[in-house]
């Protein structure tokens, strides 16, 4: 398959379904109030996600009252709730107002042994029972294979095939545990594209720093739909980042899923704030240091031109370009941040100063703040500097 063939078809129609308020509330020792989960869903149904999985309703009656709750805001994002092939599952997201349900099944033999003893064909029969259940329902039912990476590709074929028969309209193809390539990712993807005929979608974690890649991969594959959240909160390492796939699909592929990517920080700092994580300066798309430039020549690239430096226009994603004055910075930079206040030096004493700032940087272990640039500046040219 050529890469126009392949760029044809991932243009078409790709949703994103972020399940920060699912999967990534299953992030070890995070807990979202209702008040912080009805602020998510605002959000990320403002900035135009499409889908938004919501909560797990079989979790019991305080899940299901923020789950009720977001039903009731009456957002444009389609509403999902996530549950095992279990009936009473099934009714609990029924009782939520859920018109959208996802069902969780394992497809590998380490799952099957744990969750079902081996006995695969109960496994399916109950999936069966699940999908009547919830088209009973008039529900919209979306299937997902635990642990599809680690499944045998048969199985995950024909356990994939079972649910487009008994009515599912979606299949969910899981890297449980992260350990896909985008290689294999996309082989095993695209098997499932030509096979299928209800849409894939891409469910990725980051266990070795591969979930965006992978995600990725699959949608080249033919996914149509990839689970996301925000700032990659979730298990473990975490799941494909929504700030991440959004920018990436748009600046790679040229997809523009109709999200607004200048409003990604305020989603992202909205979430870190909720979940107690503070993010690194150096993460993708929405870190502090995303379009920070501290190097001398990459500084002085960036003065002169900033597509030298920088993928895309830091606009884009809500951002703007930071010159830091530290000790990799350049006398070009130094320079210029003087120039901007009013102050000019010679060549040596340029020099000299560089020198001061590169030696205070490694004391403080940081870059410096323009006021202490000045203040340098200031001890230098008072009466009783020492020269």
């Amino acid at each position: 398959m050529g890469f126009i063939e392949i760029r044809e078809r991932v243009m078409n129609n790709i949703q994103i379904n972020d399940t920060t308020l699912r999967d990534g509330e299953q992030a070890a020792g995070v807990a979202f109030t209702l008040e912080e989960k009805v602020a998510i869903a605002q959000l990320l149904d403002m900035i135009g996600v499409h889908e938004l999985e919501i909560g797990i309703p079989a979790m019991g009656e305080e899940e299901q009252q923020a789950i009720r709750t977001i039903v009731d805001l009456g957002l444009n994002a389609q509403l999902l709730g996530w549950n095992r092939a279990v009936i009473s599952d099934i009714a609990a997201s029924v009782a939520c107002g859920l018109k959208r349900v996802h069902l969780s099944i394992p497809v590998s033999d380490v799952q099957i042994a744990v969750k079902f003893q081996g006995h695969w064909r109960r496994m399916l029969e109950r999936l069966r029972d699940a999908i009547a259940y919830a088209l009973d329902h008039g529900l919209y039912v979306s299937v997902g294979g635990e642990d599809s990476s680690r499944a045998d590709e048969g199985f995950l074929l024909d356990a994939a095939h079972f649910a487009q028969e008994c009515g599912a309209s979606r299949f969910r193809f899981c890297d449980t545990v992260g350990i896909l390539d985008p290689f294999s990712t996309y082989q095993k993807v695209n098997r499932l594209v030509e096979m299928l005929s209800i849409p894939i979608e891409m469910h990725t974690h980051n266990d070795l720093g591969l979930a965006t890649a992978n995600a990725l991969a699959g949608i080249k594959a033919g996914a149509k739909s990839v689970n996301t959240t925000v700032n990659g909160l979730g298990e473990r390492a975490g799941n494909a980042a929504l700030e991440e796939v959004v920018v990436a699909l748009k600046q790679l592929y040229g997809i523009k899923l109709g999200i607004d990517t200048r409003r990604l920080p305020e989603v992202s700092r909205l979430v870190s704030q909720a979940s107690g994580s503070s993010l690194p300066p150096w993460k993708a798309i929405v870190g502090a240091n995303a379009f920070a430039h501290e190097a001398g020549i990459h500084a002085d690239g960036i003065l002169k031109n900033p597509v030298s430096y920088e993928p895309f226009a830091p606009e884009e994603v809500g951002q703007e370009h930071r010159l830091v004055i530290g000790k990799h910075s350049g006398r070009h930079l130094v320079l210029n941040v003087l120039q901007q206040n009013g102050i000019s030096l010679e060549p040596t004493e340029a020099q000299s100063l560089l020198d001061q700032v590169r030696h205070l940087s490694v004391q403080l272990k940081r870059s410096l703040t323009t006021d202490e640039l000045l203040n340098l500046v200031a001890e230098r040219r008072s009466p009783h500097a020492i020269r």
